[in-house]
């Protein structure tokens, strides 16, 4: 095979991970945006969130340890104990169940009826108040994340070496996979076909479509909105907290990690803001796109640099051509 064709279709798988893990952030938009109409800026940050949450509960850190320090003058920083991987998960998940409830009680329930650009303010808010709070709770220095189901069994990590050897016995060249990459692909499938299962198929899935076709509607067949708007806070911070494993498995726990939401935008504009599959394939064309982009024209031509700004340029042609996305509601205006 020739050379740059295999570095080329290397290029090409690795883009398609990359646009997996944009896709799961995504995930998080759509299901609220979908529900409630609020476009949450505050998805990102509710991925770092977390994250810090099962870091901490990891390692029998304490909450608030820096604050209680500073007030009480003790020297209390860890509990002593250090909880399995899937108990912390599962304690994670009921944390942000809670926010979720927290969320609906405290903020939206009182913004109901109010224009969409006051919502997508109170997001804002809300982002900024849990960056704060995920500062105060478990500190700000970088953590690193392992998550193991048993001794020995924990999310892979480095190049997958049987790739590498198969792929350079039948192509001449072996291509450089990343572990965690291709677990994280797996994991988005099978997230993303229960969520369209659960959509379609259980009573809840159901009451949540209708909320989004039409509040009033579902009103008045006795859905509760407060039910399901907990319901979808809720899984979308079960998406953040899947979202935030692995991106803070891949690069470490760290403040940076809510800046996945920036990218997450180009992906909704292209999938449509509506849409669950709509938000894999944005995913998949933004992760693809902006490494062949860099590979084949911004490397030899524009001098690099380019995966910083490619997804923008992609997500701005689409806005001009197709303003609701390849799986958005389509636009009807009656004149």
């Amino acid at each position: 095979m020739n050379e740059q064709l295999a570095y080329t279709i290397e290029v090409f798988l690795n883009g398609l991970m990359a646009g997996v893990l944009y896709a799961l952030v995504a995930l998080g938009f759509v299901l609220i945006y979908k529900a409630s109409g609020i476009f949450n800026y505050a998805q990102g940050v509710m991925a770092l969130f977390a994250a810090m949450t099962l870091v901490g509960i990891q390692n029998g850190q304490v909450p608030f340890a820096h604050l209680i320090n500073a007030i009480f003058g003790t020297e209390v920083h860890k509990f002593g104990w250090h909880i399995h991987s899937f108990l912390a998960i599962i304690l994670t998940v009921f944390v942000m169940i809670a926010l979720a409830w927290a969320v609906q009680r405290f903020v939206f329930r009182h913004l109901v009826g109010q224009e969409p650009i006051i919502l997508f303010m109170a997001t804002i808010g809300l982002a900024y108040f849990l960056e704060g709070a995920a500062d105060l709770m478990w500190g700000s220095e970088l953590k690193a994340l392992n998550v193991c189901a048993a001794e020995g069994a924990c999310l892979p990590q480095g190049m997958n070496m049987w790739l590498e050897g198969t792929t350079y016995e039948a192509f001449g060249y072996g291509f450089f996979i990343d572990n965690l990459d291709i677990v994280a692909s797996i994991i988005a499938v099978l997230l993303v076909a229960g969520l369209v299962m659960f959509a379609q198929y259980t009573k809840q899935g159901r009451a949540m479509r209708a909320v989004a076709d039409d509040h009033q509607a579902a009103l008045s067949v006795g859905v509760s909105l407060n039910f399901i708007w907990i319901l979808v806070w809720s899984l979308a911070g079960f998406v953040a907290l899947v979202a935030g494993i692995m991106w803070g498995a891949k690069s470490g726990v760290q403040f940076s990690l809510s800046l996945i939401a920036l990218k997450a935008l180009p992906v909704l504009m292209l999938g449509g803001f509506t849409s669950i599959p709509g938000a894999i394939v944005g995913g998949l064309i933004i992760g693809v796109g902006e490494k062949l982009f860099e590979f084949l024209i911004g490397a030899p031509f524009l001098g690099g640099a380019t995966e910083n700004w490619f997804a923008y340029m992609l997500a701005l042609l689409f806005l001009v051509f197709r303003p609701q996305g390849l799986f958005g509601e389509k636009i009807i205006e009656r004149v």
